[in-house]
């Protein structure tokens, strides 16, 4: 789903779609895959249900998984989605940030990471 992009990203491809939810919300178990993948290091007992943080036409969401989201689809609130996405749901390149750029991140926006 996603391969190596840089030293602080991971790259993939998800349908894009507008949603009315709060937050940007993914399939619950592509989301508990990837979160185990990429974000684990395997060692102890490790929370899969921490919210990814992806990248798509350079903002940044917390993403959190939903059993109503089909695979392959990240759901984007409208108010944050604004008018990028002409024809929903469009392929797009979506950015993953790497576990240790996650965590800069969710801290910038959510306090410490876990919450």
């Amino acid at each position: 789903m996603f391969e190596q992009f840089s030293r602080g990203y991971y790259l993939g491809r998800l349908y894009v779609e507008p949603d009315e939810g709060d937050v940007a919300t993914m399939c619950q178990m592509q989301h508990e895959r990837v979160n185990r993948q990429l974000y684990t290091d395997g060692e102890g007992i490790e929370r899969t249900d921490l919210p990814l943080v992806m990248k798509v036409d350079g903002n940044h969401f917390p993403v959190h998984g939903d059993q109503s989201v089909p695979a392959d689809t990240l759901a984007i609130p409208e108010r944050l989605l604004g008018e990028r996405v002409d024809n929903p749901p469009t392929l797009q390149e979506v950015f993953l940030a790497k576990a240790d750029r996650a965590a800069q991140l969710l801290e910038l926006t959510d306090g410490p990471a876990g919450r």
